[in-house]
């Protein structure tokens, strides 16, 4: 399916940090998460966006999806590793071929920036999501092995 040229994807700038955290805002609204206020998401996003471990895709104007990507470096790899940590499209425009889009532009994104690895972590119950990272060449378990892989983690707290 070939996305409409309105929602083609492109990757974010500083500027586009108000209208990233509205996204995640309402992503986290929509699924009944906390969400900081939108402000907080922003200035956040700001000094993120501002560095290289950071990047987002965004896809329209005004944005309608994302894809926020952290990146780091690993002992198993020569190239960074990115983890997907926020996909996003607003539920009124899924289906139309934003999120290939965004996941494609993705994939140039690594490719063409020595990334070697993508991560990314799908709730258990969320079986449209894995349904749509398999269908882009992803994989709940690693290669040569039948287990799935799983996320722990354990928040930090002042």
């Amino acid at each position: 399916m070939k996305v409409d040229e309105r929602w083609r994807p492109r990757l974010a700038s500083v500027d586009d940090a108000e209208e990233i955290a509205q996204l995640l805002h309402d992503f986290n609204s929509e699924f009944g998460e906390p969400t900081p206020d939108v402000a907080v998401l922003a200035a956040r996003l700001r000094g993120l966006l501002s560095r290289d471990a950071t990047f987002a895709i965004i896809a329209g104007e005004p944005a309608v999806g994302l894809a926020l990507v952290t990146l780091r470096s690993n002992v198993w790899y020569e190239g960074r590793v990115a983890l997907l940590d926020e996909m996003y499209v607003v539920p009124q425009l899924r289906g139309r071929g934003i999120g290939s889009a965004i996941i494609q532009q993705l994939m140039a994104t690594a490719r063409g920036s020595g990334i070697d690895l993508i991560e990314i972590n799908v709730d258990e119950g969320d079986t449209d999501a894995q349904r749509f990272y398999e269908r882009h060449g992803f994989s709940p378990t690693e290669p040569g092995s039948p287990e799935r892989s799983f996320y722990f983690w354990q928040e930090i707290s002042p």
